[in-house]
């Protein structure tokens, strides 16, 4: 067991001496449709912005209970999720987009996961999210129970869809 905390820890070490303490790092969706920044001077955004201005972006789109609509690209339609969690790491595309990828649930349906893509570019001095996809979709195994199947994938730098 100590064997293993000390290799745990060397390689966290190690990960940090190789990336630097930034935990944003460069993402397979690089060119995906970037949506120009309003911003002149570039301000260096953290993890904790990211997570904070896609929060506020949540609240103020979800209703008075919570409920977060989104239209479903695929089948148009309307669905009502609740929030369940921003997945880590948030990243960096460029030096002007982000992107976070995030979890919802179907109302009263906790099990039933879609996974929720966000492009987001500052905006005269604030992150704002300019585009939102359904990433992956609840299905049903009889194995597995629910699972989230992907809609589309990231292949050389590029979002390339499933079905």
């Amino acid at each position: 067991m100590k064997n293993l905390v000390i290799l745990t820890t060397s390689l966290i070490i190690g990960l940090l001496m190789t990336f630097g303490d930034s935990a944003l790092g460069d993402s397979s969706v690089k060119n995906h449709d970037v949506h120009p920044s309003s911003d002149k001077s570039p301000r260096k955004y953290y993890v904790e912005d990211i997570k904070e201005a896609m929060l506020k972006y949540i609240a103020a789109q979800a209703d008075i209970d919570g409920i977060f609509y989104l239209r479903d690209d695929k089948s148009g339609e309307m669905l009502a999720l609740r929030f369940v969690k921003i997945h880590d790491p948030v990243r960096k595309i460029n030096s002007s987009t982000y992107f976070a990828c995030t979890d919802f649930h179907i109302v009263g349906e906790p099990k039933k996961l879609y996974d929720l893509d966000f492009w987001i570019n500052p905006v005269t001095g604030e992150l704002k999210i300019y585009d939102t996809k359904v990433h992956k979709e609840p299905r049903k195994s009889l194995l597995y129970g629910w699972y989230k199947q992907p809609r589309y994938t990231f292949v050389n730098d590029r979002v390339i869809s499933l079905y």
